[in-house]
């Protein structure tokens, strides 16, 4: 008896649902976090992928001919990473490539972001032979992806060169990687550029030299104090001068694809930048000018070369002298439509303040960062819900503001939201990562601010969550975890996460709201 109660108890809750479902409330959402978000609100063309790096999934760190790259030498000096941790196997995705092809299909994207490493096509740079062994590898990921329907979107050099370069002459302190770098993506154009579509020269230039060059925390390791304590570097004119090599790398490698390739293969050409939204920590007018003054130090840094052929205004009047000169002819290919696209790689927002006109902690800003201190704290309390990463705070506003600033900066060129993604707490267990709520709840928020600009004229056509699976997260090693699966750090099995079942959903615009999944469960039960 009491079974059959139950039943009907349960027959008529799913019942209420199911009116809910049909006839929602006429209640107007007072915040994003009460709205939904469908595939449906996206143009049909608009891709939808996940991204991953070369060394943050691959391993097989000395395998078929690879060399060292410059983060296998730094990886393997003590100190250098938490844990010690080190990419020599990380999620052996180079044994593994085809499951994790399958997992890709499984979610039903029809795009996937991934990263050529330089040391295994080209061990010793140019002066070297090519690693037949390492196109053979990309070829195959390659043509795996478009047998499944998914477009490949190839990053050519995310944070990754063979070590020999660095020893031979400094990297890209030297402007001798302008060659060496143009002759890699000449490879890759030759070799792939017929099925790949979609090329990325250099990912987050603006970061890279912030943390190899300013805070020595990515190789070559170098810094000087107050903003770190390494054995070499100098943290006000390193910077400028590895950003420099790398935009003139960048246009010289888009010049030789126009020239030699682009016509025959319809490809497109972009640059990825790291781009943090910025609001003023205090209501003051030196606090709201600080804010534009970040962005351009940051974001316009890298992306006004490219596009307009020179530095940004904002940056010639506070550190003029100190910018490097581009020559005529490096300003005619910088601007001569070096790039078709932008890639927007957006995680978080912070608070800015003013170090011009207020005390600021010397360790805090940096002149090349546009002398702002950032902080995610206002009065103690944080600007959005902390995660798994110090400086990363969930704040869904960010994603439509960043958008809107490129989109009005940059004369609405295309972009892609190349990477964006959420960082499980540091201290949760197997089961709490598995069912990742926070990470499910992360991605329709943004999703749906993404949605909003899209509606108000952005020229965005591309969404890539960060990442496909838990990988090496550069110097916090494997306790920081993006992924929409799970990877045993023993075992290297890969585990859907809720999120990754969630990402299908809403793919297919089924389950995506979250009601259709809970009243199957009370059906099933009865």
């Amino acid at each position: 008896m009491k079974f059959k109660i139950r039943a009907r108890e349960l027959l008529f809750f799913s019942f209420l649902l199911l009116l809910l479902a049909v006839s929602p409330p006429t209640v107007q959402c007072s915040s994003e976090e009460e709205e939904e978000i469908q595939r449906s609100q996206f143009p049909d063309a608009f891709f939808f992928g996940t991204s991953t790096s070369a060394y943050q999934v691959e391993g097989a760190y000395l395998e078929d001919g690879k060399s060292l790259a410059n983060w296998d030498a730094f990886t393997h000096i003590p100190g250098n990473i938490i844990n010690n941790d080190n990419g020599d196997v990380v999620d052996d995705h180079y044994h593994r490539y085809m499951e994790d092809i399958e997992l890709l299909h499984s979610l039903g994207v029809n795009a996937y972001r991934f990263s050529i490493s330089w040391a295994r096509i080209l061990p010793r740079g140019k002066s070297g032979d090519v690693n037949p062994e390492g196109i053979r590898f990309y070829n195959k990921i390659i043509d795996s992806l478009l047998l499944r329907g998914i477009e490949p979107f190839v990053t050519i050099c995310h944070f990754d060169l063979p070590q020999s370069l660095e020893d031979k002459y400094g990297g890209w302190l030297n402007p001798l990687i302008r060659e060496d770098f143009v002759y890699f993506a000449a490879i890759c154009f030759k070799e792939f550029g017929d099925r790949v579509k979609y090329w990325v020269t250099i990912n987050e230039p603006n970061h890279w030299v912030d943390f190899s060059y300013i805070r020595g925390m990515y190789p070559p390791g170098h810094c000087s104090l107050p903003f770190g304590n390494c054995s070499v570097g100098n943290s006000d004119a390193e910077p400028l001068v590895a950003m420099h090599n790398m935009l003139i790398s960048h246009a010289m490698a888009a010049d030789f694809y126009r020239k030699h390739f682009q016509a025959k293969q319809n490809g497109f050409v972009g640059m990825v930048v790291s781009s943090f939204m910025y609001e003023p920590l205090r209501d003051k007018e030196e606090d709201r000018q600080a804010v534009s003054r970040a962005l351009a130090f940051t974001i316009a840094w890298a992306l006004d070369p490219v596009v307009h052929g020179d530095y940004p205004e904002e940056m010639r009047e506070c550190i003029g002298l100190k910018l490097p000169k581009f020559s005529a002819q490096e300003r005619e290919i910088l601007r001569r439509g070096s790039i078709d696209f932008i890639g927007i790689n957006h995680y978080s927002t912070l608070y800015i303040k003013d170090c011009i006109n207020s005390t600021c902690s010397p360790k805090s800003y940096h002149p090349i960062q546009g002398f702002v201190e950032t902080t995610g704290l206002r009065d103690g309390l944080p600007i959005g819900q902390p995660t798994g990463k110090a400086v990363f705070f969930v704040v869904p506003r960010g994603m439509e503001e960043i958008i809107e600033y490129i989109k009005h900066r940059y004369n609405n060129i295309l972009m892609f939201v190349t990477e964006n993604g959420y960082a499980s707490p540091l201290q949760e267990n197997e089961q709490e990562l598995l069912q990742d709520l926070n990470r499910i709840k992360f991605h329709k928020d943004y999703l749906i601010a993404l949605a909003r600009a899209v509606r108000k004229g952005a020229n965005v056509r591309g969404y890539f969550i960060w990442s496909l699976m838990d990988n090496f997260e550069w110097a916090d090693g494997y306790g920081t975890r993006f992924g929409l699966y799970y990877v045993d750090r023993t075992t290297l099995r890969r585990f859907p996460k809720l999120s990754a079942k969630w990402f299908t959903s809403f793919l297919t615009d089924t389950n995506a709201s979250g009601h259709s999944h809970h009243e199957g469960v009370f059906l099933e039960s009865i």
